[in-house]
Formats: C-alpha cells, structure tokens, sequence
C-alpha cells in the first residue's frame, strides 16, 4: 500500500490523456499502475471508486467499442459492472491518480493538481 503523501497513477501507455497526467504528477515520483497488465482485484475498484467518490457506472467508458458491441443495452447492478470492468480493463474510465484518501480522474489532466 502506497504512503498517504505518495502518488499512484492508474496508467494507460497509449492513451494522450493518461500520458499528459503522468507528464504533471512525474517529479512527485508516482507509482506507475499499468491497469491494462494488471487489472485492480473488486475489493481495490470498490477502495478506488470510493476514494473518487463516484459510483462504478460513473467510471465506465461508454465511448469504448467494446462498451458499445458488449454492454451498451445492458442492465447490470454494482457487482456485475465490477466484475466486467476487472475482466475488461479497457473500460475503466483512465488515468485515475490516488493520493491518501482521494482520487481523482485526470480529465483533463490538470485535475490532478487538486491533489498536489
């Protein structure tokens, strides 16, 4: 578990957003998460999404082909959004950074100041 003045970013490599966050917080040496590579358990989505203070719908990307081919008309309670985004990382709304507590979603990136 991270220190509570330690930064932790939830990291996609390829997407612009996720990069240009990363480019704000890098000189408080954050610990990188590659969510693609390794996906959170439910327990630390559960831990993330209360920290964002956001409900899991509110996390996913709606906008992702496989949202829209898979899920779109879906009618699916907490858990089993959950369990898909764990099996599905892709829809997880990116990049997340936490510090201590509070988390927040770095679009745009500038919102991660708020935890500077």
């Amino acid at each position: 578990m991270a220190k509570t003045n330690s930064l932790i970013i939830y990291h996609n490599p390829r997407c612009t957003k996720s990069r240009e966050t990363l480019a704000l917080i890098e000189k408080k040496k954050p610990e990188i998460v590659e969510y693609l590579k390794t996906p959170p358990s439910a327990t630390e989505l559960k831990l993330l999404l209360k920290k964002l203070g956001l409900s899991v719908q509110q996390i996913i990307r709606k906008k992702e082909p496989l949202f829209i081919e898979k899920y779109k008309d879906k009618k699916l309670n907490d858990e089993k959004w959950i369990d898909v985004l764990i099996k599905n990382p892709i829809l997880i709304e990116r990049p997340i950074v936490v510090k201590g507590n509070k988390a927040v979603i770095g679009r745009p990136p500038s919102t991660v100041l708020t935890l500077l």
